[in-house]
């Protein structure tokens, strides 16, 4: 028997929601619909989040109990894009132009939004410079906090604003908006200087791309190449927990844990949408460029990109240290 099914009017549209009881959080009992109206309570900043972006379609067709589907090519989806994957095949990705998009990614099972970090209209040029922070084994959400302070720090010294927000999961994230002059190459780099930067001033920040070598919060630049996703702001994890917006204000205090898919309705309530404003502060990123060539002086060139990228001028040899040093033993 088919499930029950609601209808959203919405974008001057209707969207179908099939199977509106599916529970999707079996622990919790959450169901589909459940998940439908909280991306309607939130839906503008939900869009803003993703407007005009290459989104990957995590869809959770069975609940967070079993693995997601990634889907890069969906079918059905009304705004195609044209892209290029790392392993320059050429593809098709949807990119979300309206609040009807957004539950229409609901319909499809996600829970998570998941946009690249430039819009359709110049794909080659980012309008955001993203900050993963991300907990090493070891450490939690109190570390990430640590060094997200000095993420602020630094921000405000080089002039860029910084929008803060928790993960969803045990982290942090901090989202810069740029003007869209520079390329992908550039933008990482200039993500990879300021992770360093903070590796030099944070004990507990660190870029080691390898996890053997992790210890501390690790910043994760790579997040600034393209066809590389987040969670954007208002997404639902897999945790049940929201990827919540906070001001800088709120960050010694902020409880990740305490802002799920039902609790998250009492913060909207209380404070709406904080990133409201978000797009109206691009900033520019000469400094953190000047910052890449200094590094380079002292010897601090690229750093390893993820495995499925091809190989990158002056990348350093894509192997874990431990099977390095044992190769070198074996010589």
């Amino acid at each position: 028997m088919a499930g029950a099914t609601k209808t959203f009017t919405i974008s001057d549209r209707d969207v179908r929601i099939s199977s509106i009881d599916k529970v999707m959080f079996p622990d919790q009992g959450w169901t589909k619909l459940d998940v439908v109206e909280h991306f309607m309570m939130c839906i503008e900043g939900a869009l803003r989040g993703v407007y005009d972006r290459p989104c990957l379609l995590k869809r959770w067709n069975a609940g967070v109990g079993q693995r997601p589907l990634f889907v890069k090519r969906p079918k059905g989806a009304r705004n195609l894009v044209d892209v290029t994957f790392p392993s320059a095949r050429p593809g098709r990705m949807f990119a979300p132009l309206d609040e009807g998009d957004v539950v229409w990614m609901a319909q499809q099972n996600c829970l998570d939004l998941n946009p690249w970090n430039a819009r359709a209209g110049d794909l080659e040029h980012p309008d955001e410079l993203r900050l993963d922070l991300d907990p090493t084994e070891g450490h939690n959400f109190e570390a990430a906090r640590e060094v997200a302070g000095a993420v602020k720090e630094f921000l405000d010294e080089v002039g860029l604003v910084g929008w803060p927000k928790t993960s969803g999961n045990r982290g942090i994230h901090v989202y810069v908006r740029l003007e869209p002059e520079w390329d992908y190459y550039q933008v990482r780099r200039a993500g990879l200087a300021l992770a360093r930067e903070l590796e030099r001033r944070h004990p507990l920040a660190t870029t080691a791309w390898w996890k053997e070598e992790r210890d501390g919060v690790f910043i994760d630049y790579n997040q600034n190449a393209w066809d590389k996703t987040i969670a954007s702001a208002y997404s639902i994890r897999h945790t049940g927990l929201v990827s919540t917006p906070f001001t800088w204000d709120e960050l010694p205090s902020i409880d990740h844990k305490a802002i799920d898919l039902m609790t998250f309705k009492d913060r909207w309530a209380d404070v709406g949408d904080l990133t409201a404003t978000i797009d109206n502060a691009a900033g520019r990123i000469e400094t953190l460029l000047d910052m890449v060539a200094a590094d380079e002086e002292r010897g601090l060139g690229e750093a390893p990109w993820p495995p499925h990228y091809p190989k990158m001028p002056g990348e350093p040899p894509r192997v874990q240290p431990s099977k390095k040093v044992a190769e070198n033993w074996d010589d």
